[in-house]
């Protein structure tokens, strides 16, 4: 088949993956935590407003932390983290629906399910404060319309971030009902990393979308550039877990959300 032609073969992987799993069963019903006003909280208190991933090991990624996941989580919440992202891919990624639930439980700020969802019923598999629909993935032949996803998201309690790359595929999410739009800085093509990719896709999200820049943001520098480009926030796994080192989490999150108030 067609549908995947064009993406790396470690991405085409990660598809054929999701497109075996099934859903979690009975449908989940979500009292979620506020994403945009954890984002306010954090500007009120003088942080930049990131989403700190825990990601065991990636693709993408040299290496892997195989710290306890909770602790891994609790540290990004010390260092300023304003949400969390939590993997839940267990085939590249090493995630699971148990690590989210474990971590959802041991803090108080959101929770974004990370994983491949192409189906409505891979939505009811874990309770999060915030799911991921990417629209690339949701173009392809035999996978669920995203706008219709959207919805059925949102009506199990699901906030959504809806993630693009090109600024045509920030207009189809903000056309299917898309408020929260993330802009990946790496290509799925190629897996390569450019951050002028954000700047050039949000031009064509609307004052009303909050926006978040994701992937390649690695220093204060990173940050400020993705701020100035209007990024409302940053979605950051790499940088932060140090993927084959043992660096402090809670550090490496503080550098980062601390990044406009260092001189």
């Amino acid at each position: 088949m067609e549908s995947d032609a064009g993406l790396a073969q470690e991405v085409e992987s990660i598809l054929a993956a999701a497109r075996e799993r099934g859903g979690g069963g009975e449908r989940v019903a979500v009292d979620a935590r506020s994403l945009t006003d954890a984002f306010a909280a954090a500007e009120a208190d003088g942080r930049v407003p990131i989403i700190a991933e825990v990601k065991p090991t990636s693709p993408t990624a040299d290496g892997e932390r195989t710290d306890d996941p909770v602790e891994l989580a609790e540290q990004m919440v010390a260092g300023g983290a304003a949400a969390l992202s939590v993997l839940t891919e267990p085939d590249h990624f090493g995630g699971s629906a148990k690590t989210l639930e474990r971590v959802r439980e041991a803090v108080d700020v959101p929770v974004l399910r990370k994983d491949f969802v192409l189906y409505e019923e891979q939505l009811d598999v874990v309770e999060a404060d915030v799911l991921l629909l990417i629209v690339r993935f949701l173009e392809e032949d035999g996978t669920d319309d995203l706008e219709d996803l959207l919805s059925a998201a949102r009506e199990r309690g699901f906030q959504v971030l809806v993630e693009a790359h090109t600024a045509e595929e920030v207009e189809r999410a903000v056309d299917a009902g898309a408020d929260v739009v993330g802009v990946n800085n790496r290509d799925l093509a190629k897996l390569e990393v450019d951050l002028e990719t954000f700047p050039r896709a949000a031009m064509a999200a609307p004052d009303s979308v909050t926006l978040i820049a994701e992937s390649g943001i690695g220093t204060p520098e990173d940050v400020a550039q993705m701020r100035a480009a209007g990024a409302d926030a940053l979605l950051v796994g790499s940088a932060i877990m140090d993927h084959g080192g043992d660096s402090d989490v809670a550090e490496n999150t503080r550098r980062l959300t601390d990044a406009e108030t260092q001189t």
